[in-house]
């Protein structure tokens, strides 16, 4: 497991990359009154890019009862190669068009060991 809350940990942290499927799962600390808009930014924002990427699966994005704070996004990507590929200048861009709505991240990664 990696965990990190440095500015980007998306890309280029030296995990697998032959894992046969990964998932990214990002947990971002909003307050619940601001939920409903962040979700929408987000939706229209990281999602509609992430939805260009090769390699991109799916993504869900989970509230958590225990901590009312807290959102998670879960992003699965094929393999960590693909995850990997997206050039870290992109990925600053579409943080930047976050803009009020970005927010520091803790990451997890996940490798899927069997899916039905």
């Amino acid at each position: 497991m990696n965990v990190s809350t440095g500015p980007d940990p998306r890309s280029g942290d030296g995990l697998d990359a032959t894992a046969p499927g990964v998932v990214e799962f990002l947990t971002f600390t909003v307050a619940p009154h601001d939920q409903a808009e962040w979700l929408d930014a987000d939706e229209r924002i990281w999602t509609t890019f992430l939805r260009t990427r090769p390699g991109f699966v799916s993504k869900q994005t989970w509230t958590d009862r225990a901590h009312p704070d807290r959102v998670h996004a879960v992003i699965v990507w094929v393999d960590e190669a693909s995850w990997k590929a997206i050039p870290s200048d992109a990925l600053a861009a579409v943080d930047e068009a976050m803009g009020d709505w970005r927010r520091p991240l803790e990451l997890h990664v996940y490798d899927i060991a069997r899916s039905t």
